[in-house]
């Protein structure tokens, strides 16, 4: 798991847009991740909508936002799309970021266990060092508490 205090994994990764970012290529910015299971379920919807609405502040605090599932390209196209996401959603189809996180993890899921995603949101500091992270992220307030930190 990657904590606090330690560089960030590096990764290059698709988005949405069906571009590459490298993580190296953000260094001298900081960098908020957001680590969520799906694309269009209820949770996973008001999270995005929160870090759409406070856009704006986020970029005027000088961060690069990006969100994180495992879905594919085309459904980030479709979430994108339908709740008009104006930041860049990375495909993790084989898990490897997520895992390079530690929030690939095993959860129970309707009295079953399985892998998937914990939400969680990870602030890198413009060096590629982890400043913050907010483990099993509570969405009410949550977009606020990043804001606080930048």
């Amino acid at each position: 798991m990657a904590k606090v205090g330690e560089t960030a994994p590096g990764f290059v990764a698709w988005t949405d847009a069906k571009e590459q970012i490298d993580l190296v290529d953000l260094r001298g910015r900081t960098v908020v991740l957001f680590f969520y299971p799906h694309d269009m379920t209820p949770g996973c919807t008001k999270e995005a909508c929160d870090f759409r609405d406070s856009y704006a502040t986020l970029l005027a605090k000088g961060a690069v936002l990006m969100g994180v599932s495992t879905d594919g390209i085309s459904s980030h196209e479709k979430f994108r799309d339908t709740y008009e996401l104006p930041f860049p959603l990375i495909a993790d189809e084989d898990h490897s970021i997520c895992a390079a996180y530690g929030v690939w993890q095993k959860k129970k899921i309707k009295g079953q266990d399985s892998m998937g995603i914990v939400r969680t949101t990870v602030i890198i500091d413009p060096l590629g060092t982890i400043a913050h992270r907010f483990d099993k992220v509570r969405i009410d307030g949550h977009v606020d508490e990043v804001l606080k930190l930048l």
